[in-house]
């Protein structure tokens, strides 16, 4: 089945028509957050589509979908908590606030999305907030100085509809909701109106 069909054709086109006439393919980052909007994460099917959309071969598009973390090539659960285990946070206690991360969740060392379909834990190489150490995200948003209490505290204000506020920036509802706004399509301060603590 097609990704962009339908209202998501219309916003794939809308995000190629930003670029200059023969600079589509500056649009890949975008069209593939849009791509994992809809999924909650980058399909085969969405890799070739956005290859097909920019005139770029697959192999160039999932290049760019391997490379960054943000993207997803797995299945995702709603939310997505990335815990930095990089020296500053190891340092200060990640490991810990990891393996927390993965008891609140229920998903076991090697599982992609927890049971019920809202979490999945990901390891993240350096989330560059060294000063703040141990950093977690939740949804793309930071959160600073956790403990394996605290991400214990941000998972079940989670799975109770709440969505824990970072130490910076917008706290965002959903993995999805977060690739929207990356693709340039949803405002940020609305989504903080609507998604935060809703």
């Amino acid at each position: 089945m097609a990704i962009f069909e339908g209202e998501w054709l219309e916003e794939a086109r809308a995000i190629i028509a930003r670029y200059p006439e023969g600079r589509e393919r500056s649009a890949v980052m975008p069209l593939l957050y849009l791509a994992q909007s809809v999924d909650g994460h980058v399909t085969r099917g969405a890799l070739q589509e956005v290859a097909s959309l920019i005139g770029v071969r697959t192999a160039e598009v999932e290049a760019v979908a391997s490379f960054y973390t943000m993207l997803r090539l797995r299945p995702t659960g709603t939310h997505l908590i990335a815990v930095c285990t990089n020296l500053s946070c190891a340092l200060r206690g990640a490991s810990e606030v990891y393996e927390a991360a993965h008891r609140a969740t229920g998903i076991p060392h090697g599982g992609e999305v927890s049971d019920d379909g809202d979490f999945t834990v990901h390891e993240e190489e350096c989330l560059g907030v060294c000063e703040h150490a141990p950093v977690v995200q939740v949804n793309v948003a930071n959160h600073d100085r956790v403990t394996p209490e605290r991400v214990t505290e941000i998972v079940a204000a989670l799975r109770g509809g709440e969505v824990p506020e970072p130490a910076r920036g917008p706290a965002v509802d959903s993995f999805k909701t977060a690739s929207r706004i990356l693709a340039g399509l949803e405002p940020l301060d609305e989504t903080l109106a609507e998604g935060a603590n809703a």
